[in-house]
């Protein structure tokens, strides 16, 4: 009767390989919840990839993929994720901030065609079925699985996701920007005594002034809203790649020092909510 979550990309903005981004992962977004027979996707960053091989090795060959939305950061790993290709596997791919912007099948499509890259969406033989749904619904992919959604403070629109279980609670709440002192009140609502929130922090409150419009927020709101929601942990997110391990370190032992429950996702962490 658990959520299973592991993190396979956790940076954000570009992906970020290097001797000084490995004890947190160079990675850019994806996430992975396991429920019993149940496998969800939330972003197909590059670390899609690497998920893609562990499906394979375990022999899962169905999944659906939620998108927050659909910047590069978020979606450029899907061309390299093998499974796809499989002709046996069925995915299905979700998002809730382009229904009136052409579909997220038509971005999927235009990711891979000339002349940006070779091998076209069609080349990927498994059965692949995409859904735009409006942001705000509430989505049962499973019996005993519910997913709510709703509406982030970021350019072009963002969806954030709380998967519900058995009583458990986990949300996904990234690329999303704050008003300072001005709490969120779709975000608090939403964590409402969660039981892990995975949250935007790419930068800190001394970076955020020169960021403003880019659509980010800070560890410290985050540690804010989860207080504020009762939520019971809070994983760092969406790292910034100019903050190397060194400054990732940093960041974490500010941020627990703030509010133990907190801990900065790294990739292939494993947390599991029981």
């Amino acid at each position: 009767m658990a959520i299973d979550v592991k993190f396979w990309g956790v940076r954000g903005s570009i992906a970020c390989p290097s001797p000084d981004h490995v004890v947190y992962g160079g990675n850019t977004s994806c996430v992975e919840m396991r429920i019993g027979d149940q496998t969800l996707i939330f972003d197909a960053g590059t670390g899609i990839r690497n998920l893609g091989k562990d499906l394979i090795r375990r022999k899962v060959t169905e999944a659906s993929i939620y998108l927050t939305h659909t910047h590069w950061d978020h979606i450029n790993g899907f061309p390299f994720f093998v499974p796809a290709y499989n002709p046996v596997a069925r995915f299905h791919v979700l998002a809730g901030h382009l229904t009136e912007q052409g579909g997220v099948e038509r971005v999927f499509s235009a990711q891979m065609a000339d002349p940006t890259f070779p091998v076209p969406l069609s080349a990927m033989k498994s059965k692949l079925t995409f859904e735009d749904f409006p942001v705000g619904s509430v989505l049962n992919p499973a019996d005993g699985i519910v997913i709510r959604t709703a509406p982030l403070r970021h350019p072009n629109g963002a969806t954030a996701y709380r998967v519900e279980y058995a009583g458990k609670s986990v949300c996904y709440v990234t690329d999303t920007e704050h008003v300072p002192d001005q709490p969120d009140e779709v975000i608090l609502d939403f964590i409402q005594n969660a039981d892990l929130v995975i949250y935007d922090s790419t930068y800190t409150d001394e970076e955020f002034p020169a960021k403003v419009g880019w659509g980010h927020s800070t560890w410290q709101e985050g540690i804010r809203l989860c207080r504020a929601a009762n939520a019971k942990r809070l994983a760092l997110f969406h790292h910034d790649p100019d903050h190397n391990d060194a400054a990732m370190t940093v960041i974490e032992q500010k941020a627990r020092s703030q509010w133990s429950n907190t801990f900065a996702a790294r990739d292939e962490m494993v947390v599991v909510i029981e």
